[in-house]
């Protein structure tokens, strides 16, 4: 036994030599034992953890619904909204079809501002490869990969509003220039299925495609695009058999499309020579939809402060964010610098001053309110003229003709108690150092606080003083603004002066052509709120935007909401805006309509969708959304294929339109 006790340790010694693995695994067991003894705190879970995590789910389930989007077969979401809603109705094309309806007049298209894509054909060394690909529309990927690059290109020149030097922005041809906005974000994508169910395609429809950044008359200095629409719209009207097209314009584009009927009938070089008849034997109906005729205030929003309620709302849950860091840029400078230079937006400021849209102390809306409930649990009903009930609001009177108001109290006091100190000859101060303000500069920073305190001292500004406010604040923008736009009330329409195209665009200081066998449809929707002013505050921020809608300003009786006051629309353009002309101002032979051209009413009250298959509705009276309602859809489709005014039933009307026009004293 000696012997063999003697021998195990020198056998666990050769062991050792011949076996590095066992000091290893000693080494761990040591190790393991020192952890026991003296075991460390565990690591912190970090905001990366959180951050990667969350990204990973993410993924995981976009792969996944991906798959499941793939796998499951196209007439699952149709089965599961007939088991929820009931049975689907068929899409306009196809229900009209059965009627035996088939093409008849060639359809013109024409997109409104910000819908129609753009493209690159010149760019600086920042945008190499990006020849021909989409800067505006799409998937925007260049607004994220390189966003001062995009910005500077999707800008134009600040003196000329044409095009900077070195870069080229076209504008995309066909119709997929505005079928979808963004991958699967449609705009004009189901009014072209639904006509293709009734055998209309590409010789038969046209999408007049243009860059919304320039104002009207520089599309066609510089890119001949009235000179193209008046040529596709007499190829299309002559390989059809003669039958006239019907006209489709949607948003900016109504107005776009009203400065093509002068400008087609005016001789040249100034008009495109077509000669006073060029409507009458070309167009058989124009049917407008979402028509801002006379403006919005939003566009007022958007160029003196480089928002509307969204932004406003936006910045307030998140302050900080827009104002300053964004991939780190000054988010809201760089847009204004940028939209300040897209002429055409100047298009959709207010027309008509105080005689439209109201002043310190009246407006033809006021005592509306916009939610259709409420109006319904609350208020009493009268019939208008076509015996269709509408709703008469008992609530807090609001002062909608103060498109801007410094502070809620000065947006609720009496126009008698307002005292205002005139903004208009004031010294506007020594400027904000540019070295100060990082690479964003704006015409806040020329203009100095002095300007700035002046603006906010005259305290309430209506329709009427928005024209006088935006050339204190903007004098370069507004310098090339009037030279193409015009907002006023035309005394005399026989003055030569009005044969300028500056006056083309606003229905208030032109005539419509002489067709009296054409028609005008005025389409929208309504039941949503919709800006019509605005609660300001002056900010102290030294390099931002000075002013501010102040989102903490609320009065649910007055619809006051986020320094916002909202009126019954398609949450862009008010009634007012969209249904005024074709309700009174060219109603009949009136001196806006000299041949009596007549004028409908088509007014598509909103309802969601019922729940989430079905994407953006059937029935939206939104904006852009309306370019799915079927009963929208269907009425065009018919005019299409030739049916009038009379037999779609004249005017549809939910609103007080006809009751507002009334109150406006124009002379007709």
């Amino acid at each position: 036994m000696s012997l063999l006790r003697q021998r195990k340790p020198t056998g666990t010694s050769n062991a050792t030599e011949s076996d590095p693995n066992i000091y290893q695994e000693d080494d761990k067991k040591n190790k393991a034992a020192s952890k026991d003894k003296n075991p460390k705190k565990q690591k912190s879970w970090s905001c990366i953890d959180s951050c990667c995590w969350l990204t990973g789910w993410i993924c995981v389930t976009w792969w996944f619904l991906l798959f499941l989007y793939n796998a499951i077969p196209t007439s699952f979401n149709q089965y599961v909204t007939e088991a929820i809603t009931g049975p689907v109705p068929d899409p306009p094309g196809v229900k009209l079809k059965k009627e035996g309806l088939t093409v008849k007049h060639p359809v013109v298209f024409v997109p409104g501002i910000v819908t129609g894509g753009l493209e690159l054909w010149e760019g600086h060394q920042c945008a190499d490869g990006l020849f021909r690909k989409r800067l505006w529309g799409g998937t925007f990927g260049e607004v994220y990969k390189r966003p001062l690059c995009w910005v500077e290109h999707m800008s134009l020149d600040n003196e000329t509003g044409l095009d900077p030097s070195g870069i080229r922005v076209r504008p995309v041809s066909g119709l997929v220039a505005a079928d979808y906005f963004a991958p699967g974000y449609f705009v004009w994508a189901v009014l072209i299925a639904n006509l293709a169910n009734i055998g209309y395609e590409e010789k038969n429809m046209y999408m007049a495609a243009y860059d919304w950044r320039l104002s009207f008359q520089n599309t066609e200095v510089r890119d001949q695009t009235l000179s193209r629409i008046k040529s596709n719209i007499e190829l299309m009207v002559a390989t059809n058999g003669g039958k006239k097209a019907v006209i489709i314009p949607h948003s900016m584009g109504v107005l776009y499309f009203l400065h093509f009927m002068k400008w087609v009938e005016a001789p040249a070089p100034m008009g495109g020579g077509g000669g006073p008849d060029w409507c009458a034997k070309h167009i058989k109906a124009v049917m407008n939809i979402g028509g801002p005729f006379l403006g919005v205030p939003k566009a007022v929003a958007g160029l003196f402060s480089a928002e509307a309620k969204d932004v406003a709302v936006a910045r307030a849950i998140t302050p900080g964010f827009l104002d300053h860091d964004l991939f780190p840029h000054q988010t809201l400078q760089h847009l204004m610098r940028m939209t300040r230079t897209w002429d055409s937006t100047m298009s959709m400021i207010p027309k008509g001053g105080d005689t439209i849209w109201g002043g310190l102390g009246w407006s033809p809306e006021e005592c509306h309110s916009p939610s259709r409930k409420r109006q319904i649990a609350n208020d009493t009903q009268i019939a208008n003229e076509n015996g269709s009930e509408v709703v008469v609001s008992q609530i807090k009177h609001a002062n909608y003709g103060r498109v801007i108001s410094f502070g809620k109290d000065v947006a609720d006091a009496p126009s008698s108690e307002i005292e205002r100190i005139d903004f208009r000859d004031a010294f506007k101060g020594q400027s904000v150092a540019n070295s100060t303000c990082g690479e964003v500069w704006t015409e806040y920073h020329e203009m100095g606080y002095g300007g700035i305190k002046a603006v906010a001292e005259f305290k309430a500004y209506t329709a009427g003083l928005i024209i006088d406010l935006l050339h204190f604040v903007a004098p370069k923008m507004m310098a090339r603004g009037d030279a193409h736009f015009s907002y006023g009330i035309a005394e005399n329409l026989d003055n030569p002066e009005y044969q300028h195209y500056k006056y083309w665009s606003n229905p208030l200081e032109t005539t419509l052509p002489t067709a009296p066998d054409m028609e005008i449809y005025s389409l929208y929707g309504v039941g949503l709120p919709t800006e019509r002013a605005y609660v300001y505050k002056l900010t102290s921020a030294e390099c931002g935007i000075p002013f501010q809608i102040d989102t903490s300003a609320d009065d649910e009786d007055s619809c006051l909401k986020d320094g916002v006051y909202s009126v019954d629309g398609d949450e862009t353009v008010p009634v007012l805006s969209a249904g005024f002309m074709c309700a009174k101002g060219w109603r009949g032979k009136t001196r806006f309509n000299p041949s009596g051209i007549r004028t409908y009413i088509r007014e598509y009250d909103h309802s969601p969708p019922a729940n989430l298959l079905e994407g953006r509705g059937t029935l939206s009276g939104n904006h852009v959304d309306i370019m799915g309602n079927f009963a929208l859809i269907e009425d065009i489709i018919r005019v299409a294929a030739g049916a009038t005014g009379e037999d779609l039933g004249g005017n549809q009307v939910y609103s007080d339109i006809f009751k507002w026009s009334e109150k406006i004293n124009l002379q007709l």
